[in-house]
């Protein structure tokens, strides 16, 4: 016989605990909610699933133009470079725009590193975040499509070229791994036999985390400094953006020995993002004027102050 239902205890129940319940029912679905977009994020991009992806990052098959831009990188980009761009970065404030500004600013730079794509930047940058838009990932994320090149205003701002500016990034410091792209250049460094720098560990030690790593300077640095600092973008979209280019890294599993535990969730992050950069460089040109009000909000979300410091 089934047991008959307490009424009595039922009255005796206060307001205040059914509040109680209720807050913490309301907390479950926020956690719930939190979850599930981060599921999102990390969900396989559906966009490019129809895509030839072996038509992407030909690089044996590149025009000259991009195998020159390469093996300059890869004899200029010392240590000695590396830590003066910082100190320069550190000591000087560039320009004062917005960040819709500095796409457009940024629209007249033809990328000599890539091979894929003549487009002009703010079409490449629309084309990524409309990419995750469609995708239904989260808006941050759509910002981070949008804004992960803008780093390349370094080429008006006292560059020395396009090699201090776009192209896969490594660390320096330490031996040139042999899955960095055209890797028989790196003979022209002067780090390359360096009694230190040459070695395979160099300056660092295995787990030392990659934040304390120095990535080749580039536009990928340059914008991951001016966005941690000025922008409420998360840890996630600070990796997309400095990591992005980081190849050898993210797609050929280099200098892995240097991770930590955080690199890994942040490893995770840059591959679900990076279909995004490169796959959506062959979509169609998006109308700029028809998405520009969408993307002034976003930026606005996540920018508070609307001025940026480059």
């Amino acid at each position: 016989m089934a047991p008959a239902l307490d009424f009595e205890a039922s009255n005796d129940r206060d307001g205040q605990g059914l509040e109680d319940l209720s807050d913490n029912i309301d907390a479950v679905n926020v956690l719930k909610a939190e979850i599930k977009k981060e599921k999102g994020m990390m969900e396989k991009s559906e966009f490019d699933a129809n895509k030839d992806k072996t038509q992407f990052r030909q690089y044996e098959d590149a025009c000259d133009r991009v195998k020159s831009f390469y093996k300059e990188q890869h004899e200029k980009q010392t240590v000695a470079y590396n830590l003066k761009a910082r100190n320069d970065f550190k000591s000087n404030t560039r320009a004062k725009m917005t960040i819709w500004e500095a796409m457009e600013r940024l629209n007249s730079l033809i990328d000599e590193s890539d091979p894929d794509t003549q487009l002009s930047q703010i079409e490449h940058l629309l084309q990524s975040a409309e990419a995750i838009r469609r995708d239904g990932k989260p808006r941050w994320m759509q910002l981070t499509g949008l804004i992960h090149d803008l780093g390349k205003l370094l080429f008006f701002f006292g560059a020395q070229g396009q090699w201090d500016v776009v192209g896969d990034t490594f660390p320096v410091g330490c031996a040139f791994d042999e899955r960095i792209i055209y890797p028989e250049t790196f003979k022209g460094n002067p780090d390359y036999n360096h009694e230190i720098y040459g070695t395979k560990n160099g300056i660092y030690y295995p787990e030392i985390g990659l934040d304390n790593i120095m990535l080749s300077w580039g536009h990928d640095e340059y914008l991951y400094h001016i966005v941690k600092d000025q922008s409420t973008l998360p840890p996630e979209a600070l990796a997309m953006i400095r990591y992005h280019s980081f190849y050898p890294w993210h797609s050929a599993g280099a200098y892995s020995e240097f991770m930590d535990e955080h690199d890994q969730t942040m490893l995770d992050a840059v591959r679900a993002f990076n279909p995004y950069d490169l796959y959506s460089k062959s979509d169609d040109i998006p109308t700029v004027e028809e998405l520009k009000p969408y993307y002034l909000e976003l930026i606005d979300e996540f920018f508070p102050n609307k001025v940026i410091r480059w």
